[in-house]
């Protein structure tokens, strides 16, 4: 099974902290995934209140916004993952 988000944290520049339930953690740069459509649930998260409005979905354990969109544990943790290699 794929770990958990457990804590997330904005940062500058659409990026997001995050803290897995296996004691992991990386940052994740969401500016790609919010600048590759002109349309949808992401392009709104462009206004950095909205981008900030991000929380758990404690069942799931993946990343949510008011607006519906959200992004899946495993793309996640791979994501976080990629950045602290780096």
């Amino acid at each position: 099974m794929q770990p958990r988000a457990v804590t997330v944290q904005v940062l500058p520049d659409y990026r997001l902290a995050v803290s897995f339930d296996d004691g992991s953690s990386g940052v994740v740069d969401f500016t790609p995934l919010l600048h590759e459509r002109d349309t949808g649930v992401f392009a709104s998260l462009r206004d950095p209140q909205r981008f900030s409005e991000v929380f758990i979905n404690a069942e799931w354990g993946h990343l949510e916004w008011p607006n519906g969109a959200d992004v899946c544990p495993d793309v996640l943790y791979q994501k976080a993952h990629r950045s602290a290699v780096k």
